[in-house]
């Protein structure tokens, strides 16, 4: 483990501040003669009731015709949780991706893309397996949800929705707040949050924190943060704000997790690896393939376990991360510049500039598949596809096909973003017209090197072999031989090397009409238009010939109008019911490639349609949404077979575009203070996500891998007043239940895979005084063995029972 440290950055920065701190110590009692009337988000008791993620107004949700959750810093705190990732639990059909290979969030929405944003802004992408920021939650006060396309709002959208999360303000009333975090496996923190006025028109915020851990299964993290802002109140109708933040960290890549073994039922007659004996181990008749002797048969047959071919294979806290892997070290810098100006009671605007630049970094171990009996395509046990027959001595428990991928990336971003609302009263209707527009501008670089194993064999044109992997096998995946030397060592070809622009620009008009009788509407329409330019510099030669060479820089371009439809009707103050239709566009895969033919494709679409119930209760400290869904990608580009059989003539297209992704469910949310000693939080969804992008492939119309039918979770806490303390003591009980999860992967031979189902019980206590707060977290409290992430053709093991402790203390 690195050596415990605050980092000099950290310090470095935070220091910077501390003048700032000790002013704002010194002027605590300075009152502020402006009253601030710059709102974003508005809390009704202890729940929050209103959200402009929708609408970007300070709307109530209870009129707000769209699904929408939120979740505040009072439960982010309470569950002691750190990063989205551990956040999702708490909002309904928001799941970690099927295929992520461990790196950063990449999380899915009824399983769709999502965007990330800090307060509406670019917080980097899902952009598949190579790079992605794991985001914490050190400078965020709240995490909002919007389900289904934003329709403009928040530039080049994902088909699943938004997950913003709302940042740490500048506060003119003086606060410092030091925190320590101690856990299992060598984990540590130190935290720094200080706020306060420098005047009475100037306010600044900084938030920073070190942390350290080994991680379960030495999965470890290294991250150090720094956010820092200052805002000026001009008047107040106006005011300005500098942000800038700084992450640094470094996270152990786990890209296999627990690998399932392949063993394929459909060759051994439908058999299970549990009832197959030697015998049915046949073959090839035609003596294709790997020919086993009746002892090798046997010693295959001894090997299988019931679960193969179909769950992931258990070997405890050991795992397929070789000593070359290299943790994914990421650096991101982000400024941001935000101007609010009230020019008259009515007449409201918003400015946003952000610059944000990305780089990260990384070794990791991908394939590594475990063969063990397979008919494919008419052959068994084709060579590589295979067991590991080498010198006359099978290894049931061999890895074949392994690949090392080394990655560099770099994304720098602009984006700019104006929203202009005006309020007013129209034949006793009160309106609110929002004029959008936004720019924004991607440039990612990137660049692959690869190593393989003795299963790589790459041959030219005449048929000589120019390249063969120099990596020893893995002989035993429960306890593997490694490779010895660096990554430079074993020979790597460069398989990638690219830069991709992405450039999109959007202007909207949103109507918000409030009608008598309880009902409101929200009519919205944008143009979007995405530019995505493409540079190939060329990889090696003998990866792959035809792609060595450099390629000149091409370019495709989609624009087109999407919308927005819903509308709520309130029969009465404590219940609604709304109607929400949308479509919105997104760029077709931020990271392809660009064909450069002059012909544009159809950009890939996203609808969705949602039929909500909104409850409140207990005056106001209870609500409840209950959402019936069905979102879907459109126009997915799949090829033609007829074309590619050399099918000629002006109505044979090269490809079709009708390709989606859909998924339909019913979510359930609530949020509740039942009265001072309790609060609830539970959500739930059922959802059937289906892949419906290509009907020439087996995996048409089937479940989306990893993404779950069901999920639930609860999180209940109750204000104890025991032992005549000054302050409640809070006691917190939580459960999440994740119904099993496809890995299924019919080209892999375990067309049946999964993950397991599982449920996990956390608690927690906590006592707040004064000045200071104690917290113990307890997670996992009945050592439930469990798999928390559906990998490719395997699963990430859940961290077993843990405890930290959390100490907090306030100027």
């Amino acid at each position: 483990m690195n050596q415990f440290r605050f980092s000099l950055l950290a310090v470095a920065c935070a220091s910077t501040f501390l003048p700032m701190t000790l002013h704002a110590a010194q002027a605590e009692g300075l009152e502020n003669t402006d009253v601030e009337r710059i709102t974003v988000y508005g809390r009704q008791n202890q729940v929050v009731m209103n959200s402009g993620l929708a609408t970007k107004s300070d709307m109530s949700l209870m009129e707000t015709p769209a699904a929408v959750v939120i979740v505040d810093e009072e439960l982010i705190n309470a569950q002691g949780v750190n990063s989205l990732q551990d956040l999702v639990r708490n909002i309904s059909g928001v799941t970690q991706a099927g295929n992520n290979y461990g790196i950063g969030d990449n999380l899915v929405i009824r399983g769709l893309g999502a965007n990330y944003t800090y307060d509406g802004m670019y917080g980097g992408a899902g952009l598949g397996n190579t790079f992605n920021p794991t985001r914490s939650l050190t400078n965020v006060e709240s995490v909002e949800v919007l389900k289904g396309p934003a329709t403009g709002l928040y530039g080049m959208g994902s088909a699943g929705g938004v997950i913003n999360l709302i940042e740490k303000k500048p506060q003119f009333e003086s606060k410092n707040e030091f925190g320590v975090e101690v856990g299992q496996w060598d984990t540590y923190s130190l935290s720094l949050d200080s706020t306060g006025g420098l005047s009475d028109k100037l306010a600044y915020r900084v938030v920073a924190k070190t942390a350290r851990s080994d991680g379960y299964r030495d999965i470890g993290t290294d991250r150090d943060e720094v956010y820092s802002s200052l805002k000026y109140v001009f008047d107040d109708s106006q005011d300005l704000m500098l942000s800038a933040s700084y992450i640094n960290d470094s996270i152990a890549v786990d890209s296999i997790g627990h690998p399932i073994r392949i063993y394929n039922a459909d060759s051994v007659g439908g058999k299970n690896a549990g009832e197959a004996s030697w015998e049915d181990l046949i073959n090839d008749p035609e003596g294709k393939g790997i020919q086993l002797s009746d002892e090798q048969r046997q010693q295959l047959a001894d090997s299988l376990a019931n679960s193969d071919g179909l769950t992931p294979y258990e070997f405890g806290h050991a795992g397929l991360i070789s000593p070359m892997a290299k943790d994914n070290e990421g650096e991101e810098l982000r400024f941001k510049l935000t101007h609010n100006i009230f020019f008259n009671d009515n007449l409201f605007l918003n400015q946003q500039l952000q610059y944000r630049d990305y780089t990260s970094g990384f070794s990791r171990q991908t394939g590594a598949y475990n063969y063990v009996y397979w008919n494919r395509r008419g052959t068994i046990n084709a060579d590589p596809r295979a067991p590991l027959v080498e010198d006359g001595v099978l290894y049931p428990f061999a890895a074949r096909r392994q690949e090392y991928r080394q990655v560099s990336a770099d994304e720098t971003s602009w984006q700019y973003f104006a929203d202009l609302r005006y309020d007013f009263e129209l034949a006793g209707i009160d309106n609110e017209l929002l004029v959008n527009a936004n720019f924004e501008d991607r440039n990612i670089r990137f660049k692959q090197y690869s190593i393989y194993d003795a299963d790589k064999v790459i041959k030219n044109k005449a048929g000589e072999v120019v390249y063969q992997g120099a990596l020893p096998y893995i002989y035993d995946i429960r306890k593997p031989n490694w490779a010895e030397g660096s990554f430079e060592d074993h020979d790597p070809l460069m398989t990638s090397n690219y830069n991709k622009k992405v450039n999109a620009w959007g202007v909207g008009l949103q109507h918000v009409g409030y009608f008598d009788y309880g009902f409101t509407t929200r009519i919205g329409v944008a143009f979007n238009e995405i530019k995505q330019i493409y540079e190939h510099f060329g990889v090696d030669e003998r990866y792959r010939a035809s792609a060595a060479e450099p390629t000149p820089e091409a370019d495709t371009s989609d624009n087109g109008v999407t919308y927005n439809l819903g509308v709520t009707y309130m029969p009465t103050d404590d219940l609604s019911f709304f109607v929400n239709h949308s479509k919105g566009r997104t760029a077709y895969g931020v990271l392809d490639g660009v064909a450069g033919n002059g012909k544009d494709r159809k950009d890939s679409e996203s609808v969705s349609d949602d039929l909500g119930m909104r409850l409140k209760a207990f005056d106001d400290q209870m609500l409840t949404s209950l959402v019936l869904f069905k979102s879907s990608r459109t126009n997915l580009r799949y090829n033609n077979l007829d074309f590619e059989a050399g099918v000629s003539g002006p109505e044979v297209q090269e490809f079709f575009y009708d390709g989606s992704e859909e998924t339909t469910g019913v979510e359930l949310d609530m949020n509740a203070h039942l009265n001072e000693q309790w609060a609830i939080n539970v959500n739930g969804v059922y959802q059937d996500a289906r892949d419906k992008k290509d009907p020439n492939r087996s995996s048409y119309d089937t479940r989306q891998k990893g993404v779950p039918y069901v999920t639930a979770s609860a999180w209940v806490t109750y204000g104890a007043e025991w032992f005549s303390l000054s302050s409640p003591l809070d006691i917190s009980l939580g459960a999440k239940y994740v119904d099993e999860r496809s890995t299924n992967s019919s080209s892999f031979g375990i067309p049946t895979g999964y993950v397991p189902s599982y449920t996990v019980v956390d608690t927690a206590v906590s006592y707040q005084a004064d000045s200071w707060k104690l917290q113990l977290n307890v997670n996992n409290l009945f050592n439930e063995t469990y798999y928390n992430k559906a990998m490719f053709l395997g699963g990430m093991p859940g961290e077993e029972r843990n405890a930290k402790v959390t100490f907090s203390y306030q100027l």
